[in-house]
């Protein structure tokens, strides 16, 4: 490969660090370099044949739809997600494509992300150890996997150009960990790099995140692919380690970087290693489409049906009202009975080849609709669902979010269902005792009604045999086993950044810093609806035989229950008298067991030094008792045992650990900016928009409030996003808000990038938006 890179000129080599369109690599014709393609996503193909776009609107090729990553995650299985990652890469290299963009590892900071649903979890083990997996088995036929959005991308609003500050404790213990075990032991061919900056650099100039972490700290050897549109500056994210940029057809900064090299300015060897790693995941693509299979999708369609039945969580199962019996009157109230949400929008949105909705498997349940698609209903609706419930043995109904309420491109705004779907629950509450509620959401949600029910199952979004599990759920054929990967806290009010996350603030402050999750909750002991790890089951279990003998730790395992089924044995680290301030606990092993009735396994864990350690300009052991607690939840611990770890002292660590500001050893209260700046040592100055500051950082969106160019042009972005709706300007509509969102609140050099405008219009206009009206003209005229 040395060789090709050799007989590419400097300009070749710079135009192959650019994609040749939306989704292919430039070839390099005089080298017999081909092209290649790479497409989403993180559950299931999502391949473009004639529109484009990165936001799943228009129209892809047939695939296999598996349950999201909210879904999948809970399951907890190792192995489920290696088989998921290695369908995806099959149906991926049958129709061409050698890398796929997937999956997702973001940390999920707050339940109101609007892309929760692609994420994994709250918690970095958890998320590492399942990413690793899902790679492993994309990898291993030979197609690329792209871990993404690296990193520290945990909110949708501004996500194109806002600044993620932090202290080096939360970047390490938390947002990166995840990542960490992704890269070091799923070794995926590429790293996408995320839209964001971290500590006012963006990520795709970071030297320090793609280069000092990634490469050097973890070893990673492969391909830095931008996220679509995501790069800054071209000759900075060469020094930085960011080779390819996406989408191509731009040519942006090409001229520039060619002469940053004749200047002296850039040295080649940037760029000379770039294109040798774009090369290698090239040929590499190559390979694997040429060794290319036929899919047996039949056979696919039965794993996204495993994969939806042993990730659903049974969440409350009063009087043992589940399973349902055939010799029972049942009745489904819901729209989404038969119009089942099974998956997010955006770019990760399939065209599923079949689609199962519970109906469809279960035709011969009546079905009441209860309420309309966008999660409204009526009197007329509400009256049905009194007639048609009184007399039924149990009612299931199946409510959650609508695709309004949720998607890429925003944030929620509250962890509200539908007000459709509450009265609906409630009316059926009135007449009828026996209540079971399916969830569909990608997401936590508020649930006033859970005392009113007696059954509660969160499938998430369960993918195109989502049906079919429910059905496999419902009547007991398959025992649910699922735990969750995230806290349902009551309300987001109980979130400990909810009043500085997000919406109306374009940086993000991570003033809680290793605090997120779980991790804050059991400290501060806050009640929360369901806890991390939680989950039931249609059998029993019970824990006994806690054994430690140096760094092994064991336990028993017994199914006390009449039916056969799996569980999730966790085990939490637990400082026990920490002079330094972290979490009460967190998770460091898990292990899914499956157990016939009166059945008995012994489960196996090998402690590592690294279970123990804080970050202080590296990790550190602090000497110290820690509690190796075992149990079926974060907040329900059976076995526990402490143990004396030898480390460092106290006074071994830094003053950022020994002094930090009061908030982070107390947890009173909710931590202000003073308390995160005195964590990072730096004064935080946020974004002002102000007429005659604006840059090329800025958005249409901002700026149209200060600009009347920059109206016009958010007017007429709107004109022409709304002809793919007929015409309508609908933010009611999920798609069209994301397209907006992506849109108008695109950084300028993000639409450089995507060829939205020619470079000088866009620069011109810039000019103009700060107050320079015959200077921007005269830059367009260029």
């Amino acid at each position: 490969m040395k060789q090709i890179i050799e007989k590419m000129t400097i300009d070749e080599k710079v135009e192959f660090s650019s994609g040749k369109d939306f989704w292919h690599t430039k070839e390099i014709h005089s080298c017999n370099v081909p092209s290649l393609m790479m497409a989403d996503g993180p559950h299931g193909l999502r391949k473009q044949e004639d529109s484009t776009d990165m936001l799943g609107i228009n129209k892809s090729v047939p695939a296999t739809c598996f349950p999201t990553a909210v879904t999948s995650a809970c399951s907890w299985d190792r192995e489920l997600l290696r088989l998921e990652g290695e369908a995806i890469a099959k149906e991926a290299l049958a129709n061409g494509v050698g890398i796929v963009l997937g999956p997702g590892a973001n940390i999920k900071r707050h339940p109101l992300c609007g892309r929760n649903f692609e994420y994994f979890s709250e918690d970095p083990y958890l998320t590492g150890e399942l990413a690793k997996s899902h790679i492993q088995g994309i990898e291993s036929t030979g197609c690329g996997s792209s871990l993404k959005h690296f990193a520290f991308n945990n909110q949708e609003y501004k996500r194109f150009s806002s600044d993620s500050i932090m202290d080096e404790r939360a970047m390490r213990e938390i947002y990166l960990s995840g990542f960490e075990k992704a890269v070091k032991e799923g070794k995926p061919s590429t790293v996408m790099c995320a839209y964001n900056k971290i500590n006012g650099v963006h990520c795709s100039d970071s030297k320090f995140l793609l280069t000092d972490v990634l490469r050097n700290e973890w070893e990673f050897d492969g391909m830095v692919v931008t996220d679509w549109g995501a790069l800054n500056n071209r000759v900075k994210g060469f020094e930085a380690g960011c080779d390819l940029c996406m989408p191509g057809g731009s040519a942006f900064m090409e001229k520039e970087t060619v002469q940053a090299v004749k200047d002296g300015k850039l040295s080649e060897e940037y760029i000379n290693a770039s294109a040798y790693r774009i090369l290698k995941a090239v040929l590499n693509g190559h390979k694997a489409i040429e060794g290319a299979e036929a899919v047996d999708l039949e056979k696919h369609d039965q794993l996204a049906h495993r994969i939806a039945s042993e990730s659903a969580v049974l969440l409350k199962n009063s009087s043992h009202v589940l399973p349902l019996s055939s010799k029972e009157k049942i009745i489904f109230v819901g729209d989404m009975a038969q119009n089942i949400r099974y998956q997010g929008a955006g770019s990760s949105h399939i065209n599923p080849w079949k689609l199962t909705s519970v109906t469809d498997a279960l035709p011969e349940v009546p079905f009441v609709q209860g309420c309309l698609s966008d999660g409204s209903t009526n009197d007329e609706l509400l009256r049905e669902i009194k007639d048609k419930c009184s007399s039924a043995d149990k009612v299931v109904v199946f409510a959650g979010l609508t695709p309004k309420d949720e998607s890429e491109g925003f944030d929620r705004e509250h962890m509200d269902m539908p007000s459709g779907h509450l009265k609906m629950i409630e009316t059926a509450c009135s007449v009828n005792s026996n209540v079971i509620v399916i969830l569909m959401c990608g997401s936590v949600v508020e649930l006033p009604w859970i005392d009113q029910v007696k059954g509660l199952i969160y499938m998430g979004l369960a993918g195109q045999s989502m049906g079919s599990a429910v059905k496999a759920i419902l009547y007991g054929t398959v025992n649910p086993s699922g735990k969750l990967a995230e806290t349902w806290p009551i309300k987001k009010e109980d979130c400990i950044c909810n009043s500085f996350y997000s919406a109306g603030r374009k940086n993000a402050q991570y003033r809680e810093s290793i605090y997120v999750g779980y991790r804050y909750y059991s400290t501060v002991h806050v009640p929360v609806r369901f806890p991390f790890g939680y989950g039931l089951s249609y059998t029993t279990f019970d824990y006994s035989n806690l054994s430690i003998e140096e760094n092994r730790v064991s336990c028993t395992i017994t199914n006390t229950g009449n039916r056969a089924g799996k569980e999730v044995v966790q085990l939490y680290i637990e400082p026990v008298d920490a002079e330094v301030w972290r979490p009460a606990k967190e998770l460091k092993h898990f292990e899914k067991v499956e157990l016939m009735p009166g059945e008995s396994k012994q489960v196996a864990f090998m402690l590592e030094d690294r279970d123990f350690a804080i970050w202080d300009d590296g990790w550190k052991v602090v000497s110290g008792n820690y509690k190796i607690s075992i149990g079926y939840n974060c907040n329900d611990i059976i076995l526990h045992e402490t143990i004396k770890k030898a480390g460092v002292s106290i006074d071994e660590l830094s003053k950022k650990i020994t002094n930090a500001p009061a908030w982070y050893t107390t947890l009173k209260g909710i931590p202000e900016q003073s308390d995160l700046e005195s964590l990072i040592d730096k004064k935080i100055n946020e974004d002002v928009l102000r007429k005659g500051s604006f840059t090329m950082d800025n958005t249409v969106m901002e700026m149209k409030d200060y600009s009347l160019m920059m109206k016009i042009m958010y007017k007429a972005v709107e004109s022409t996003v709304a002809k793919g709706f007929g015409g309508k300007v609908d933010y009611n509509n999920p798609e069209f808000r994301m397209m907006m969102c992506s849109a108008a609140d695109a950084s300028l050099t993000g639409m450089k990038i995507s060829g939205a405008m020619n470079n000088h219009v866009l620069e011109g206009m810039l000019e103009m938006a700060n107050g320079h009206y015959l200077r921007g003209l005269l830059t367009m005229m260029k």
